[in-house]
């Protein structure tokens, strides 16, 4: 059996069927205060050039999203856990 890893490619599809569906269905588990709660429940701050998603527990800063013409940046280390619904479709 052959155990060397494979490069990221090799994960595309489990990640893209992963990543096609309507986030606010998943919940999230606070990096900060360990609190789970519905993505759709998290404070959404969008009046800057990016886009931050705090807990509605804590205030921590879960997720930073910034994008542009030609690429985003996500930022998500204030998510412990994301929890995604099985069967959850786009």
């Amino acid at each position: 059996m052959d155990t060397s890893p494979l490069d990221g490619n090799g994960i595309a599809g489990a990640l893209g069927e992963l990543f096609a569906f309507d986030v606010t269905m998943a919940a999230t588990t606070c990096a900060h205060c360990r609190h789970t709660q519905p993505m759709a429940d998290l404070r959404a701050y969008v009046r800057a050039p990016g886009i931050v998603l705090r807990c509605a527990s804590c205030g921590g800063v879960q997720l930073r999203l910034v994008q542009s013409t030609e690429r985003a940046w996500l930022d998500v280390r204030g998510i412990q856990m994301l929890q995604v619904p099985a069967g959850t479709t786009v």
